[in-house]
Parts: C-alpha cells; structure tokens; sequence
C-alpha cells in the first residue's frame, strides 16, 4: 500500500479461525473510508495463520503480524505501535464490523475534531449468534462515565472495539499499558476522555460475541477489581502524583489456574448467556442452564433457573 490511509484498524487474533474469515471481509467490505487492517496472530495453532496468510495475499491492505502469544493487551500494544493512520480503529477476531461503520464514525471525527474517541452501538449475540442484548450509549453520559472517580459508575464504549480514536493522542497519553491484563480498554479511556470528550453515535454499527472463553465471561471479579484501580490511578494522575503503586497492583492480577478452576469459570460464563436469553423469553436458556450444571454441578444459581422456571416474569 502507497498512501498513507486514514484508518488503521487493529484486531489480535488467538485461535479465532471459526469466524476468521467472516470478521475480516466485515471490515474488508466497509465503503467510504480508506483503511489498512493490522492484524497480530498471537501465537495462534488453530490454522488462524493459514487464513490470515491467504487474505494477506489477495489485499494489500491486509498487514499480518506473528509473534509468539502473550496475551491481548501487548498484542494491541504492537499492532498499534504499527498503524499508519491517523486513526484508530479497533475489532475484534469473531465480531463483525456492520455496513458503514466507519464511515459514520470517520465523518462523526470530522465534525468534532475535540474528540477524544469515536464509538458507536453495540449488538451482542451469543456463541451461536442468539440475540442477547444491545448497548448504546449518549455523548454526555458516555464522557462524564468515563471521568468519573466512582468506582461503581466508571464505564466505557459499548464495547472495546466499538471506538476510532486519535492515534497522536493515543501517545500523548501512552497507550495500552502492558500492565493491565484485563480492563486494558476502560484504562485508556479514562485517561483519553481527560484529553476530549467521548462521543457516542446511538446507532448499533457494531455486532460482538459473547463467548464461554471470553475474558469477562470468566474473570467478572478480576473486572471490577479492575475497575477500583483504574479509578485510584486516574485519582492520582489527576493530582500530578506517581500511579507506581495502582500500576503494580494491576500487574499483579493475572488469570488464575484455568484446570483447578475452569469448570465453575465455564459455569458462570454459560449462565450469564443463559440469564440474558431469559430476560429475552428464549428457550435457548435453557439449553446453557444446562451446560452450566455439567459444567460445574453445584452451581446453585443455574439450578435454581431450571427448578423455578426458567422464563423472566
């Protein structure tokens, strides 16, 4: 590729060949914008590089990039320090970037060219692309959650790759941190948002699964203790202090020994799917209620679901 493009989207990719392919002409085929699409395979065995070799072949604009596998948030730490763009744009492998979303949110960055970042509305489906719920959000309350110092009412995007961001500001306030194995995103945004407002398009531009191996399906208490150290060091950020100490603590939080504890994990993250097609009047619910007992049979909240009814009142 010769010209320069006007938005680099950055995806990692471990073991995600499944829905590879889907993922990649969803971005592929977007209109309007020109783009390159950086990709990290992260160590990937699953034949994610055979797939991610063709495509690199047949589209220029394809940049593939092999490293051993180190988790998300260093593999986003190179893919970014790549990009070409002057923006950002993130996805995730198995998500699908729907017609003209970055269009919309290319054109929203020229018409608030103070903003910090760019998201739009997410729809998240479940791993056999059931409906389970939708997520939008206003360009004020999306600012003011993202600034807030309550532990309780910091949030983000609708989803991590929902966002276009600035990539010279994205320096500006150094980036991923490879500190933060989870929560990487609602640290950046806590520190974007103290340079530019959030603004939020309302409009669902963005689908993403939900998966039982997803991070926050099986790492929910590691999220919010996140969540309360991302608030302290934004606290002592924003009074000129060293945030050493909130850094530690965030590196020391790592995932936990997946063969002693995957079962009540996979338990936990079948049971949310579940909870969420309920709220939906779904008899798929009943299907994960299900799994969640094989996976982990005292789970007590999953048999409740199936003794009780499983239907939302």
């Amino acid at each position: 590729m010769k010209d320069t493009p006007e938005i680099s989207v950055v995806m990692s990719v471990y073991n995600g060949a499944h829905h590879l392919r889907e993922t990649i002409e969803s971005v592929l085929t977007q209109e309007g914008v020109s783009l390159e699409f950086i990709i990290v395979d992260d160590g990937s065995t699953d034949g994610s590089a055979q797939v991610l070799d063709r495509y690199s072949k047949l589209d220029g604009r394809v940049r593939v990039i092999e490293q051993d596998n180190t988790g998300l948030t260093k593999a986003l730490i190179k893919g970014c320090s790549e990009a070409r763009g002057s923006l950002i744009a993130r996805q995730d492998a198995g998500d699908l970037s729907l017609p003209g979303r970055l269009s919309r949110q290319l054109a929203c960055f020229r018409e608030n060219p103070d903003s910090a970042f760019i998201s739009c509305g997410t729809s998240y489906v479940g791993p056999d692309g059931e409906h389970l719920y939708d997520v939008t959000r206003k360009t004020v309350e999306g600012t003011t959650r993202s600034i807030t110092l309550e532990p309780d009412e910091v949030d983000g995007p609708s989803s991590h790759p929902s966002t276009l961001f600035s990539r010279s500001m994205y320096e500006q306030v150094g980036g991923y941190r490879p500190q933060f194995y989870f929560a990487q995103d609602l640290d950046l945004w806590t520190r974007l948002a103290e340079q530019g407002r959030h603004v939020a398009i309302p409009d669902i531009l963005y689908r993403a699964s939900v998966t039982v191996e997803s991070i926050s399906g099986q790492y929910r208490r590691e999220q919010v203790e996140m969540r309360g150290i991302i608030v302290e060091s934004a606290r002592l950020r924003r009074k000129g202090l060293s945030e050493q100490g909130t850094l530690n603590r965030a590196e020391s939080i790592r995932p936990f020994d997946r063969k002693a504890s995957s079962g009540l994990g996979r338990a936990r993250a079948l049971y949310f799917i579940g909870s969420c097609l309920r709220q939906r009047n779904n008899p798929r619910a009943v299907y994960y209620f299900r799994q969640a007992l094989k996976a982990y049979p005292l789970h007590l909240k999953s048999a409740v679901r199936l003794l009780g009814g499983w239907r939302a009142r």
